[in-house]
This record gives C-alpha cells, sequence and structure tokens, in this order.
C-alpha cells in the first residue's frame, strides 16, 4: 500500500494548501527584517570594494610618483662631451645645477691576470699541498713579476685535497675560497691552463705560493710571482689615472663616485691630452610631462573619491578615514613643499601652474608652468626630488605622507576596512538567526495547520457518514 508524507499530505482534509499558507505566513513575518539584513549585506560589500579601491589607488598613486622621481629622470644630469671615453650619471639626491668640469683620462684601473703554462689533462693531479694568496703591489716586465710588496692584509690560505688537484679542481678550491681572485680554466688545441684574475687596482695584485706535499709534488709549477718561471703575467694591476680639472687622481676602479660631487664616472678608454667637458641638461620635458601626468591621476582618483563621499549616494560619505583622504588631497596644490626657498621662488604647485576647478578636479596653467620651468627651473626640479637631497621633501614625499595616513590600519582606510568587515561578520551571524527563527516558526505552523487540517478531516468524514444514513432512511420509505 502507497505511503504518504504528512508534508504531502497536508490540506487533504481542509483543501487549503498549508504548506503554500505556511510559507507565505513566514515570509510575510520576516520580510521587512531579511529586506534590512540583505541591503545591508549588499552596503558593507559595497563600502568594502569600496575601501579597497580608495587604498589600491592612493596607494598606487604614491608609489608611481616616488619610483618616477628616484628613477632620476626628473632631476638634472650630467652631460660628457665625448661618451666614448668618459660616461657620466647623476647620484641619487644630487643637486647638480652649475656642474662644470674637465676631465682627462690618462690611465684605466686593470685587474692582474696570471695563466699557467699548457697541460693537456685539466683532471690529471697537478700536485697536493696548499697555495698561499697574498695581495699587494708588484712590478712587471715583460710578463714576469720583478718586484713585489705585500700589502697589511693577511695571506690566504688555500688546501688542494686529492678531489681537487687537477687544474679544474684547484680552480674551484680557489673560487670557493672567495678570497678576492677568480680562478677559470682555458683550454685551447694546445692544451689546458690556469687563469687567475684579480679586482682592478694596483694594490690587487697577487702572488700565489705552493706549499707541496712532498709525496705529491707539483703544485709549485703554477706559482705566481718574482722568480715564478712558468705562470705569465698577461695584464698588470693598475689604478686608473684621471685629471680633474688639471689635477691628476688615482683611484682603483673605473668607476668613481667621490671625485665629482653628485657624480658617477665611469671610465671607458683612456685618452691622454684629451680633455672631457661636463656640463648638465634639465630635465624640462619629463619635469612638464610629469606635472601633467600627476594632474590626470590626481583627477583619476579624485573622481573615485568624490564618488564614494557623495552626500546622497556615496556609501563612504560618513566615513572619516575617506573624508580625511579628501580633504588632505584638495590641500595638496597649497602644501609647501620646499624649505628655505628665496622669496618669490614658487613652493607649491598653484605658483608653477596647477589650478584647482569649481569641480574640484585639477588642470594646468600650461603658460605659467612653462614660466616656470624657464625662470626657476631649479625649484620645480627640487619639487620633484624623492625628498632625500638638500632642497626639501617635494611631491613625493608629500603624497606618500597622505597614502600611510590613507591606509593606516588604526585610523585610515584599513582601519575602515577591518570596521566593515567585522560588520559584515556579525550581521551573517544575524542572517544565521533569522535563518533558524523563519525555520522554527516554519515548523510551529506546519504542525498547527497540520492538527487543524486532520480535524477538518474528521469532521467532513463524520458529515459523510451522517448524510449516508440519512439517506439510508430516507430511502427505506
Amino acid at each position: 500500500m502507497a505511503t504518504t508524507s504528512i508534508t504531502s499530505a497536508l490540506g487533504a482534509g481542509s483543501g487549503i494548501d498549508v504548506k503554500e499558507l505556511v510559507a507565505s505566513l513566514v515570509d510575510a513575518q520576516f520580510a521587512n527584517k531579511t529586506k534590512q539584513l540583505t541591503a545591508k549585506s549588499d552596503a558593507l560589500t559595497k563600502q568594502i570594494s569600496g575601501v579597497s579601491t580608495l587604498k589600491s589607488g592612493i596607494s598606487g598613486f604614491a608609489g608611481a610618483l616616488a619610483a618616477l622621481s628616484k628613477g632620476g629622470t626628473l632631476a638634472t644630469a650630467p652631460t660628457s662631451s665625448n661618451s666614448s671615453i668618459l660616461k657620466v650619471s647623476g647620484l641619487s639626491g644630487a643637486k647638480l645645477a652649475g656642474l662644470s668640469a674637465s676631465v682627462e683620462v690618462r690611465q684605466l684601473a686593470a685587474p692582474q691576470v696570471a695563466t699557467s703554462p699548457a697541460i693537456a689533462d685539466p683532471v690529471a693531479s697537478v700536485g697536493l699541498g696548499s697555495f698561499t694568496l697574498t695581495f699587494g703591489k708588484a712590478t712587471v716586465t715583460d710578463g714576469a713579476m720583478t718586484g713585489f710588496t705585500a700589502g697589511a692584509g693577511t695571506p690566504i690560505t688555500i688546501p688542494i685535497t686529492a678531489g681537487n688537484s687537477g687544474l679544474s679542481g684547484i680552480a674551484r678550491s680557489i673560487n670557493a675560497a672567495n678570497a678576492g681572485v677568480t680562478a677559470t680554466v682555458l683550454t685551447d688545441a694546445n692544451g689546458s691552463r690556469l687563469s687567475i684574475k684579480s679586482a682592478t687596482g694596483e694594490a690587487k695584485a697577487f702572488t700565489l705560493t705552493a706549499n707541496e706535499d712532498p709525496a705529491a709534488p707539483g703544485l709549485s709549477s703554477l706559482n705566481i710571482g718574482p722568480g715564478a718561471t712558468g705562470t705569465t703575467i698577461g695584464s698588470v694591476a693598475k689604478d686608473a689615472i684621471v685629471a680633474v680639472d688639471g689635477v691628476a687622481l688615482q683611484r682603483p676602479t673605473n668607476s668613481i663616485t667621490d671625485l665629482i660631487p653628485g657624480v658617477k664616472l665611469d671610465l671607458m678608454s683612456a685618452a691622454v691630452g684629451t680633455n672631457v667637458t661636463l656640463g648638465t641638461t634639465a630635465p624640462t620635458a619629463a619635469l612638464s610631462q610629469a606635472v601633467n601626468d600627476f594632474v590626470e591621476t590626481f583627477n583619476q582618483l579624485g573622481a573615485a573619491i568624490k564618488e564614494q563621499t557623495d552626500p546622497v549616494t556615496g556609501l563612504l560619505k560618513s566615513d572619516s578615514a575617506t573624508a580625511t583622504l579628501a580633504r588632505s588631497m584638495r590641500q595638496l596644490t597649497l602644501t609647501p613643499l620646499l624649505t628655505d626657498a628665496p622669496n618669490g621662488v614658487p613652493v607649491t604647485l598653484a605658483e608653477i601652474g596647477v589650478q584647482t576647478n569649481r569641480d574640484g578636479t585639477l588642470s594646468v596653467n600650461t603658460a605659467r608652468l612653462t614660466e616656470a620651468l624657464t625662470k626657476w627651473p631649479d625649484a620645480v626640479e627640487a619639487m620633484f626630488a624623492d625628498g632625500s637631497g638638500a632642497s626639501g621633501k617635494g611631491l613625493p614625499a608629500a603624497l606618500t605622507a597622505i597614502s600611510n595616513t590613507a591606509v593606516d590600519t588604526k585610523v585610515g582606510l584599513g582601519a575602515s576596512a577591518t570596521r566593515y568587515t567585522k560588520a559584515q561578520a556579525d550581521l551573517a551571524d544575524d542572517q544565521s538567526d533569522l535563518a533558524d527563527a523563519e525555520d522554527v516558526m516554519t515548523k510551529r505552523l506546519t504542525q498547527q495547520y497540520g492538527a487543524m487540517d486532520a480535524r477538518v478531516a474528521a469532521y467532513k468524514s463524520t458529515l459523510t457518514f451522517l448524510q449516508q444514513q440519512v439517506d439510508a432512511w430516507n430511502s427505506s420509505d
């Protein structure tokens, strides 16, 4: 016999769709609360998204400007009249206005390079023991070291064991010592040679002296130094010699940062008697583009802030961190970006042509910006400095300060995001409680109307029986 579930049987007696009736009553009871919680959940989701958008916008803006400033394209750059002899670049934070110098490259710095005689098998053992590596200054004639003066440094001992006694193994042992020289094995049709190279500078000349194991001699064939007959000095350790405005100076490398303040010199070739003139070029075009790019990005971020703080539709209109960010951005064009500037020199963005429109957006007064770049190029450049130079903190530092405050997790948008996220979690609990309450009411009403439906079914059954009895009585007459 087929069975019928209680739920599907509900309404069988009364003819009423009890299931639909209960659902309608429960919906009516909780509709307003459900609507409120859903609306609040949607609002919190949008608030969290809005906060994330603003955090990303201001931090990205500040980071991009700082990277542009540190990249050097917005700073006065040094120039060289002959880059095949001497290349120049500015050091970070350097103030190069007025740079003028004459440089003569008389000698390039060079490393010592010593090469052993050819050996047929680079893996075959040369000998056992150790080498002593000593740095100092050397005299070299026709590829042979004729004199050596040891420096103050402690000599370095390099052990040569059975597993590393061939040329390749010796090279590995020397490199593993990290002693300031580099060893390689060079191979051609005549065999393999051990080549050892130092850093540049005359004080980086070196000797290599074997301490042989009497039972396995042979390492002395690789000796480097006065009296060594097997190795050849192919390159002599030398300092660079540079004359700056006629004054000859020595440096151990060809990349020099301490001769001309703020300038890195890269020596490319020696040219005795040829003077290379150093000057500067102002980044006028780059600064003009930077101002326009700043305004465009500012307006993009400003539009996002305006949308979120709209007094009618803005979901962050009551958020204090967003209000602080909006206020700080509005004040930025009037914020002094330079310290100790002479009277009459522009120190704010507004004074170089960045103007605020009626709707809060920014625009560039091209004529005024051109005038500022012409009359006060150093001041405009200083405004875009990364804050490490002598001219002041500049715009990147000011924008970074705004960004740091905006994303702060205690008082900024970071705190807002935490607050909205917690509220959303609490709301999820409320929604879960509401769902439980709906379930309880549904079960209660289902039981009540089920009992009613059963009584109606019983009454109908009794009525049918009585009607049948009356019909039977009437028919007997």
